[in-house]
């Protein structure tokens, strides 16, 4: 089996990052939290297609912080309350 091509995502989410350079498994956290605060719906998809639901669920429900507006988007997005959150529970 192929490894997977790597994912689109618009540069302004990875402004301070090389995206020809990073090992997308190795800091799959930091890309899913980012993808999820900084971007719009194609790269939440894109990111999703990419690390799968199950993949993306783990990080962003260990996040340590990300605006309260995108942790009700993520809510929604892997349909679990916000209380499952761990930023949620002892950020705010």
């Amino acid at each position: 089996m192929e490894p997977k091509s790597p994912p689109v995502f618009d540069k302004c989410i990875f402004w301070d990052v090389d995206l020809e350079k990073i090992d997308y498994q190795k800091t799959a956290t930091f890309i899913i939290q980012r993808v999820f605060e900084r971007g719009d719906v194609d790269d939440i998809r894109n990111c999703r297609r990419y690390y799968g639901d199950e993949k993306v669920t783990e990080a962003l429900l260990n996040v340590k912080w990300m605006p309260l507006k995108r942790m009700y988007l993520a809510s929604a997005v892997i349909n679990r309350p916000l209380e499952d959150f761990i930023f949620y529970r002892e950020g705010l």
